[in-house]
C-alpha cells in the first residue's frame, strides 16, 4: 500500500542548496515580480497577464498568498542569497491523482544561462519527492519551448507516454507533454 501524499504545509517554505535560495514571495517584491514576468518569452510559454505591470504583480501574488493559505500550491521566488528575484517556481498537485506534483518555473530575461531555472527545478523536485511524497513529479511543456525542454532534460526529467494535455491559455489552445520525474524509494 502506498503511503498518502503529505499536505503542503501551513507555514512557510524556504528551501537552500546548488547556491541558491527559495524563498516566498513578499510585498517588497512586486517590482522585481513585475520586472521578471513583463517579458515576451515568458508571456509566451505562461498564463500569466501580459503586460505583466505593477497592477498584474500585485494580483499574481494576492493569488499567489491565497493559494498558499489553502495549501493549494507553493511559489517561490528563485535567488541566490535570500534577496533579489531571479526568478520563480511553483509546485501544486497535479490531475486527477493528488500523488502527483506538477512543477512550473520561468526565470527573467536578465538571469538566463546561468542554470538557475534547472538548479531551482532540482531543488523543488526534492522537496516534492521528499517532504510531500509524491508518486511523480511532473513538468507540462509544449513542444516548442525548446528552452524549457532542456532545462527538463538537464534535471533528469523524460518525456512521458502520456497523453497531451490540451489547456487554453490566453485565448488560444495549448497541447502540453507531461515529462516526469520518479522519486527513487
Amino acid at each position: 500500500m502506498e503511503t498518502p501524499p503529505s499536505d503542503f504545509p501551513a507555514e512557510p517554505v524556504r528551501l537552500e542548496g546548488q547556491g541558491l535560495v527559495l524563498r516566498e514571495w513578499g510585498e517588497s517584491d512586486l517590482p522585481d515580480l513585475a520586472e521578471l514576468y513583463d517579458d515576451p518569452e515568458i508571456s509566451r510559454w505562461t498564463p500569466v497577464a501580459s503586460p505583466f505591470d505593477e497592477a498584474a504583480a500585485r494580483a499574481y501574488l494576492a493569488s499567489a498568498r491565497e493559494a498558499r493559505c489553502a495549501c493549494r500550491r507553493m511559489q517561490w521566488a528563485v535567488t541566490t542569497d535570500g534577496g533579489e528575484p531571479l526568478g520563480e517556481v511553483l509546485l501544486f498537485r497535479a490531475g486527477p491523482d493528488d500523488r502527483d506534483i506538477e512543477i512550473a518555473y520561468g526565470i527573467g530575461s536578465r538571469f538566463r544561462r546561468r542554470g538557475l531555472a534547472g538548479r531551482a527545478l532540482g531543488l523543488a523536485t526534492r522537496y516534492a519527492s521528499g517532504r510531500l511524497r509524491a508518486r511523480r513529479v511532473l513538468l507540462r511543456i509544449e513542444a516548442g519551448n525548446l528552452a524549457s525542454t532542456a532545462v527538463a532534460r538537464s534535471a533528469g526529467f523524460r518525456l512521458t507516454g502520456d497523453a497531451l494535455l490540451v489547456r487554453e491559455v490566453k485565448g488560444r489552445r495549448v497541447a502540453l507533454q507531461t515529462w516526469c520525474h520518479r522519486p527513487s524509494r
